[in-house]
């Protein structure tokens, strides 16, 4: 299997990757329960990117499945679901920011995963890519790979711990070329992480990983 890069992501920190269109992006829960804020965007063009709300329409569907080809802010395919032992993956929650640490946690400085995908954007050089400076990208709002956010009965979404398992993984195939970021969440303080952020595994290769 031609294996074009394959990183560990530190738990609470980010890492960045590219994907030409027909390959495979595989992410693992290393360790199980952790949650994944994870971006696609187009190489040619990141002012378009994989969109969640676009996904949830055109799906019809807020838990996205094997087959399905996830869209962009465009409404063109740009990956699709080959492989997933976890079946659990969230659309609707956005990204932890600085903002929401200070103000509904009272714990300014906290790590997160805005910052998480930035850093991983900026880590792989793909200012080189692009043309132009990472900083000056606005990171979209992510797809949060094993997240747990069930629909309870009133409607509400409530946010419960993982159900991934350790080496529980999903996988991509790039149907455009795209860079991206996967932050490994850095939430300590409700239990969607069981607490404790831990590591996962991003593989860019040529075949579909089916196990690890």
């Amino acid at each position: 299997m031609g294996v074009h890069s394959d990183i560990v992501v530190a738990g609470g920190y980010g890492g960045g990757y590219h994907a030409r269109a027909g390959q495979y992006i595989t992410v693992v829960d290393l360790e199980g329960i952790q949650a994944g804020d994870f971006v696609a965007l187009c190489a040619d063009d990141p002012s378009e990117y994989l969109s969640a709300p676009h996904c949830r329409e055109a799906l019809l569907s807020l838990f996205p499945r094997v087959g399905d080809k996830l869209i962009t802010n465009r409404r063109r395919p740009i990956l699709e679901i080959v492989n997933d032992t976890v079946g659990m993956h969230d659309m609707t929650i956005p990204a932890c920011d600085p903002t929401r640490y200070s103000v509904e946690f009272g714990v300014p400085g906290h790590r997160n995963c805005l910052e998480n995908m930035l850093e991983g954007l900026r880590g792989r050089g793909l200012e080189a890519l692009l043309g132009r400076a990472v900083d000056g990208l606005d990171v979209p709002e992510p797809m949060n790979l094993f997240q747990n956010t069930p629909v309870v009965a009133d409607g509400r979404v409530g946010i419960a711990e993982g159900t991934s398992q350790p080496g529980g993984l999903i996988v991509f195939r790039a149907l455009l070329d795209v860079i991206g970021a996967l932050s490994s969440c850095p939430q300590d303080m409700i239990p969607s992480n069981g607490l404790r952020p831990s590591p996962l595994r991003l593989i860019v290769a040529d075949e579909p990983v089916l196990e690890v």
